[in-house]
């Protein structure tokens, strides 16, 4: 994420030398950006943000359409087949950008084919959670422990990302770990609170109100380096298992074939949105680290992503449909 920021400059100069014309008179009439969730998510929320303020700045109406379903491929695909000129725009996850091109057998599009990446908005790791009176203080204390039992730790998984976070860190750590499916954090919440689980793995925004009432122990997150949304935390990475990163995150795409200009103009202009002080502060409140960078930033990492996910979910044999 440093990387991406420090290169950020020098990339506006070089971005700002691809305009033309076209990009100049960008936008004349309304630009819709579709969100594969239902109105109300956190997805959905953070492209009202930056629809509000890109309609302010580019002096055009930016809206939000959500179109929902299918774990975000039906609006993943209505964005794809819609003209590619900078009017239609889709704010795409780390689900319908990366996992979902692995976990579905039958997608119509390539979430990464398909799509001009514009800008990378933000991220926000997971956080491993037992009770406030557990004896696992530490993500080493947990695979130590469980390692030299004769049972092994039962872990929450209430989205698909927890089960990824699941899967990574009983490949590495080689302890008997033992993954219970949720559909929801509520239910995962109250179960390890009550005991019929020993741990849990969950965004911070749905773990903060536990953790913060001293009902939860937050053990580590998953980021690389430590969170601001979770400050004093330390990682699992620290915790006996150096490299060990799982992030879910939000970034703004175009259909395939936008001209580079319009993209380098949008880019721009988010780029100067993500540097303003109230918007940091404002996505750190919406549990979001601030992300930036270029298209071709946003381009490598969603590469790095795909090479790192698709081995291990073949591997763990998760498969949707």
């Amino acid at each position: 994420m440093r990387k991406l920021k420090s290169m950020a400059t020098v990339a506006a100069f070089t971005l700002l030398g691809a305009t033309s014309a076209f990009a100049a008179g960008y936008p004349d009439k309304p630009v819709k950006i579709i969100v594969a969730y239902q109105a109300g998510q956190g997805t959905d929320t953070t492209a009202r943000y930056i629809a509000d303020y890109l309609s302010k700045a580019m002096g055009q109406t930016f809206f939000v359409e959500n179109k929902g379903g299918a774990g975000g491929n039906i609006g993943t695909q209505a964005a794809a087949r819609a003209e590619p000129d900078g009017y239609t725009l889709t704010m795409g996850t780390n689900a319908t950008h990366n996992l979902n091109s692995f976990l579905y057998s039958s997608l119509s599009f390539d979430p990464v084919k398909d799509f001009e990446p514009v800008i990378l908005v933000g991220s926000f790791p997971m956080v491993l959670v037992a009770k406030s009176d557990s004896e696992f203080k530490t993500t080493t204390d947990i695979i130590d422990k469980v390692k030299v039992s004769s049972r092994s730790a039962d872990i929450g998984m209430p989205s698909t990302t927890a089960r990824l976070v699941y899967e990574l860190l009983k490949e590495q750590s080689g302890a008997p770990l033992f993954g219970v499916p949720y559909k929801g954090s509520s239910m995962a919440m109250t179960n390890l609170i009550g005991g019929q689980i020993t741990l849990s793995i969950d965004t911070i925004t749905a773990a903060r109100p536990q953790i913060d009432g001293n009902k939860l122990r937050a053990i580590a997150v998953t980021s690389k380096s430590e969170t601001k949304l979770l400050p004093g935390v330390p990682t699992v990475a620290s915790q006996g298992l150096p490299g060990f990163e799982v992030i879910a995150w939000n970034a703004l795409f175009a259909p395939k074939g936008t001209p580079p200009d319009v993209v380098a103009k949008l880019n721009l202009e988010l780029q100067k949105f993500l540097s303003l002080p109230e918007t940091q502060q404002k996505l750190l409140s919406m549990g979001l680290d601030v992300g930036g960078g270029t298209p071709g930033n946003l381009a490598q990492f969603v590469a790095a992503e795909q090479e790192k996910w698709s081995p291990v979910i073949k591997k763990a044999g998760i498969q949707i449909q």
